[in-house]
């Protein structure tokens, strides 16, 4: 499957609604995919062990926002 531009987006990886609201520790993938968001925003706090999936669904939803806003061309007036 071809990636998306740098690679950030992986869309195989999907959270289903019942694991966005779980309170179970967050999944090998999350952990991953958040991993590599955290770096490429220079925000590697933002990745941290022992998170639920919840918290790491919110994380990984926010970082691809940052990624997305970056990603628009600048406003001109």
């Amino acid at each position: 499957m071809e990636q998306e531009k740098r690679g950030l987006v992986r869309p195989e990886i999907q959270y289903s609604v019942r694991d966005a609201n779980s309170l179970e520790p967050m999944t090998g993938a999350q952990a991953d995919h958040l991993k590599t968001l955290a770096e490429e925003v220079h925000e590697p706090d933002a990745y941290q062990q022992g998170l639920s999936r919840r918290e790491a669904s919110h994380r990984i939803d926010a970082l691809r926002e940052k990624i997305r806003i970056c990603e628009l061309p600048p406003h001109t007036g």
